[in-house]
């Protein structure tokens, strides 16, 4: 077989199943009534099929033409939808831009963001993959998300990293608890505190562990939770402490959850943005970047 299928041989079949007439078909196009019939016929034998049935008078759609001939309409509106949609993507009319985000993140770094950028391009979509750091990191490898904001310890070779804001650990505690009334913590104060901690698989907590370990650190981890939005709810229930990222706490103004600074080794987190090495990011994704970085891209030198 050494046709192709051509989008103006599908014009010809349409238009000429649609007036019945070759003459008139002929005529709408600017063609040849002998050109026309070779389009026709070329995508007969490109189908192995007869399509058309011409009388002295009339052209008729033969069964298996009245068949292939919605098929021929959805395939030029499909082609002519595809156009439309590219032009559309191209000057940003339209687009989904996904991030793979840290939970804790999600709500820090983009509201503001998403708001000035649908305020510019309303058209394009906006869909956050709120996952763990080691989910969102592949999530970016895989391509399923065109960037993704995570933690610097959370990288691999596959992927760049920009930083965008330092976060340190506190200690979440209730505003009643006695450790509150204290002017500053010393670690000291937390061997005899239960504390709620995420479990082993989360990068927090391989953060904490390794910053703990090199000072001979060792607190009493009595509780174990998946996400840090439970450890809060725990910390609010009077169950115990738990040791947070920043980011995480709600504001000064919480009617029952504050945090206090922790005592040396200072121990925080670097939140970034995450990029593939191997795939190419999208037009309407980088303004998406762009609009990121300059809000936050001097967070890092406070």
């Amino acid at each position: 077989m050494t046709h192709r299928l051509e989008f103006l041989d599908l014009q010809a079949f349409i238009l000429v199943a649609e007036l019945g007439s070759f003459h008139e078909a002929a005529q709408r196009l600017h063609l040849s009534q002998p050109a026309l019939s070779r389009r026709i016929q070329k995508l007969e034998e490109l189908l192995e099929v007869e399509l058309l049935e011409r009388t002295t008078r009339r052209t008729h759609l033969t069964p298996i033409g009245a068949d292939f001939l919605p098929r021929a309409r959805r395939m030029i509106e499909e082609y002519e939808s595809s156009i439309l949609n590219m032009r559309e993507l191209a000057t940003h009319q339209k687009g989904t831009v996904t991030i793979a985000c840290l939970p804790t993140a999600a709500f820090y770094f983009l509201p503001s963001v998403i708001r000035g950028f649908s305020e510019a391009w309303p058209g394009i979509r906006i869909r956050i993959l709120d996952v763990s750091a080691n989910e969102g990191l592949q999530r970016v490898i895989n391509g399923e998300a065109d960037f993704g904001i995570n933690m610097f310890s959370a990288q691999s070779a596959e992927v760049s990293f920009t930083p965008l804001l330092r976060d340190p650990f506190v200690l979440a505690l209730r505003s009643d608890h006695p450790l509150a009334a204290k002017k500053s913590i010393q670690w000291a104060d937390l061997e005899q505190v239960r504390l709620i901690t995420v479990s082993r698989d989360s990068g927090n907590r391989t953060l904490l562990d390794n910053a703990l370990s090199a000072e001979g650190i060792r607190l009493n981890s009595f509780y174990e939770v998946q996400h840090l939005s439970t450890s809060l709810g725990l910390v609010e229930s009077g169950l115990g402490v738990a040791i947070l990222p920043k980011m995480t706490m709600p504001g000064p103004d919480h009617d029952t959850l504050c945090s206090r600074e922790l005592p040396e080794p200072r121990i925080q987190r670097t939140i970034g943005l995450v990029r593939s090495s191997s795939h190419s990011i999208s037009s309407t994704a980088q303004l998406f970047i762009d609009m990121l970085l300059e809000h936050w891209g001097n967070s890092t030198d406070s």
